[in-house]
């Protein structure tokens, strides 16, 4: 009963700070060997766990259930060295304490730095949006207030659709207000209705987005599809919120008068800011300093390459986005060999920039347009919504793609339920004339191979 517990506890925490079903099950796996147990094997979805330990002939089921779900990425960088450094005969007290150790982590940031993170990293994609300094400052207002409420609201236990409804309408809000306040006082002119929608960008599920399709490759459909309908939810509810705002105070968000830089100036700006915009969502998910720096030089790179393909060879934007994705796993994957991180803690925050909120927004505000024909409307949506669906698609099959030519687990089938060789184990094993089994040695001889 207590090896089973502390695995699924293990389990729990994971979960709780965002790890994708496979490393999760991977993990439990492995403390499950590492405690006593003969096998282990879950079922895990975006908020529930039901895992089955066996010894012998005798085996136990348990389910727990995680209404806390977020990103923590700290977290599970610590996790994972836990599980990676486990060694055979590892008894479950001490399991316990390493687990104590975790559960008592503080958040790198507090909730001022972590609004500016958020400011910074919106206002970097408000560049990136063909935003101008009138919408960029603005953007970093909004997002700034809209990410402070947000953590008061989620810390103060709020449930997440009414969470990111509320957000939603505070961002917008500030952004009309602020705007509306420098055009009345002289201080700038022209339009600059269109930023709106890079004001809630913070609002973007990134990470439950990249980890459900990563899910959905591995063929892990009970976590996927839950994930993907969260992803679906929260999106829903920020969608509703500037629908709302922008009908009643009838703002265009596809309306804009800003001069824009071209050249090698534009691409150098592109570099900058999609670097701040990696580094600000990194800061969200609670990573490190050099996961934070590691990351956003791996969304700079490979988001400017696209955006370059796509203005100076013409490629369409899913192909570029799709290349790009390749080449964020392929450099994630550089950097976990010599900074000992994690894939996920490098490339969702690289990924993230280029995920297509503002189409997706844009699909729903197109809704409010009264000025134009109801049917030219609803074919705006839905030529909206169409290419977030294959842009989106780019990316999992980009992250995929990636994994699969640098990880053997991903390119067969390895089950995650046979029993793992620990070090320790090994040793007997050889000492008894019996060879580890080759699915289980998989699993051992790259301990990072433990993430998403």
């Amino acid at each position: 009963m207590l090896q089973s517990a502390v695995v699924l506890r293990l389990g729990s925490m994971m979960l709780a700070a965002g790890a994708g079903s496979y490393r999760i099950k991977a993990s439990m796996a492995r403390a499950a060997s590492a405690v006593g147990l003969d096998r282990h094997e879950a079922t895990v979805t975006m908020t529930e766990i039901v895992a089955s330990s066996y010894v012998g002939d005798r085996f136990r089921t348990e389910a727990c259930e995680v209404r806390g779900v977020g990103v923590n990425v700290d977290k599970l960088e610590a996790l994972r060295r836990i599980v990676h450094d486990l060694h055979a005969h590892e008894t479950v007290e001490h399991l316990n304490e390493k687990l104590d150790e975790i559960d008592h982590m503080r958040t790198l940031y507090g909730d001022l730095l972590n609004a500016a993170a958020s400011g910074v990293a919106c206002a970097g994609f408000c560049f990136l949006n063909k935003g101008g300094w009138v919408e960029c400052l603005t953007v970093l207002v909004a997002a700034f207030i809209g990410q402070w409420v947000r953590r008061q609201m989620l810390e103060r236990k709020y449930q997440h659709f009414f969470t990111w409804l509320v957000c939603g309408v505070v961002a917008s809000g500030v952004y009309m207000a602020v705007v509306a306040g420098l055009g009345a006082s002289g201080l700038v002119s022209g339009n600059h209705q269109g930023g709106i929608i890079s004001a809630i960008l913070f609002l973007i599920p990134g990470f439950p987005m990249v980890t459900a399709m990563l899910d959905l490759v591995r063929q892990d459909f009970s976590s996927a599809l839950s994930r993907a309908g969260y992803v679906v939810l929260v999106m829903a509810a920020a969608g509703v919120a500037v629908w709302s705002v922008t009908y009643v105070f009838s703002w265009q968000v596809d309306a804009t008068t800003t001069a824009y830089p071209t050249g090698w100036v534009l691409n150098l700006l592109r570099f900058f800011c999609s670097f701040i915009a990696a580094y600000g969502f990194a800061m969200l998910f609670n990573a490190g300093t050099r996961a934070c720096v590691l990351a956003a030089i791996v969304g700079a790179l490979a988001n400017t390459g696209r955006l370059l393909l796509i203005d100076y060879l013409n490629v369409p934007w899913q192909m570029a986005v799709g290349l790009a994705a390749v080449t964020i796993g392929l450099l994630a994957q550089l950097f976990v060999n010599r900074a000992s991180l994690s894939r996920v803690a490098l490339s969702v925050p690289a990924v993230v920039i280029m995920i297509p909120g503002v189409p997706f927004y844009r699909a729903i505000s197109a809704l409010n347009n009264t000025t134009v024909d109801a049917s030219v409307a609803v074919g705006s949506a839905a030529s909206n919504l169409a290419e977030v669906f294959f842009v989106i698609t780019a990316i999992g099959v980009g992250l995929a793609l990636a994994r699969i030519f640098t990880d053997h687990n991903w390119r067969h089938d390895t089950p995650t339920s046979v029993r793992v060789i620990l070090p320790d184990d090994e040793a007997e094993s050889a000492a008894a004339g019996h060879p580890a089994p080759e699915a289980a040695q998989v699993i051992v001889e790259d301990g990072v191979e433990l993430d998403d």
